[in-house]
């Protein structure tokens, strides 16, 4: 069974609460054969208990990642989908930036990598009216889509996701009710876009998600492999062409450099959510994928060094025999 159909059929609640961090571990949760949930007040497991899952091992989950900043979050087994930490796992918060990450998975259902795309007129006012981070598409050239995912993932460009949205809508209003319909249909039912690339508009909170939808989106993302190879990239250089200028960036996901075996995905920034990570990363053959969400503005790598946190802590914990 997939990771999200498991997430939707466990429905992710929290069995256990932790009075010295304020976060919560997750031991095991209810499935179809009506398995019960362990439960505490310690912030402990109990050790008959620990870490159980549907149909995987047990973890030997014990307390949760220190320091971490970040107001929400969750971490989970990809194989098994437990889940081994969580922290506000159903509470719905601005995702900034991550919301490229759903324009992405729209455009790569639909299809058409190497269709050729004019960058359309009001790009400019567009990037002007919200201060958006971009990388500087000017009206008029031409890029594939292909280049286009490149570069909103990787620089996180808001002039290249609203090209995108654009084109596949057709229209943003079009393109924005595919990006909500695609959510339902993944059952982020905490979830709501109301722009293609994050951006606080019509306020801070208008486009929001939850840590258990970002797992759920990150997943069927990450099962693309284009999707997979652009995120994992550090930096992107596109030549110049009769059709475009020269493109070269860097990735903003500094968990990337930060963190060996980090295989992706998306980071996000604005004023309201603050900083915002959907991450995946990969050790000895495991693979854990989650998220954090407002961390605090302390610099650039806020999300990352909680990232980073949280997955140094989920890489330690032992895998023993169910």
């Amino acid at each position: 069974m997939r990771l999200a159909a498991r997430l939707m059929i466990a429905g992710l609640a929290v069995a256990v609460g932790s009075a010295l961090t304020g976060c919560s571990v997750l031991p095991g949760y209810a499935g179809a054969q009506g398995t019960a949930r362990p439960t505490a007040t310690t912030g402990m497991v109990p050790s008959a208990d620990k870490g159980k899952t549907l149909d995987g091992p047990s973890l030997d989950v014990v307390g949760a990642p220190q320091g971490v900043k970040a107001k929400e979050g969750i971490l989970v087994d990809a194989a098994t989908g437990q889940v081994v930490w969580s922290q506000g796992e159903s509470t719905s918060a601005p995702i900034a930036s991550i919301t490229k990450v759903m324009t992405a998975l729209v455009v790569l259902q639909a299809g058409g990598l190497n269709n050729e795309v004019t960058v359309p007129s009001a790009v400019t006012a567009y990037v002007a009216k919200y201060d958006a981070n971009a990388a500087g598409l000017i009206p008029g050239q031409k890029f594939t889509v292909d280049e286009l995912l490149h570069i909103m993932l990787v620089v996180s460009a808001a002039d290249a996701a609203y090209t995108l949205a654009n084109a596949y809508g057709p229209g943003l209003p079009a393109f924005i009710a595919k990006m909500n319909a695609e959510a339902a249909k993944l059952g982020m039912t905490g979830t709501h876009f109301a722009s293609p690339d994050g951006l606080p508009y019509p306020t801070e909170t208008s486009t929001y998600s939850t840590p258990t939808d970002l797992v759920a989106l990150g997943e069927a993302a990450m099962a693309y492999p284009e999707f997979r190879l652009i995120v994992d990239e550090t930096a992107y250089n596109l030549p110049k062409t009769a059709d475009h200028n020269a493109v070269s960036i860097r990735n903003t996901d500094a968990l990337l450099s930060m963190f060996p075996g980090t295989v992706g995905i998306k980071d996000g920034f604005t004023n309201g959510a603050g900083h915002t990570l959907l991450f995946e990363a990969v050790r000895n053959g495991r693979t854990l994928i989650g998220d954090v969400l407002g961390s605090p503005d302390s610099g650039f790598t806020a999300a990352d060094k909680d990232a980073e946190k949280v997955l140094t802590w989920g890489f330690s914990l032992k895998q023993s025999a169910s």
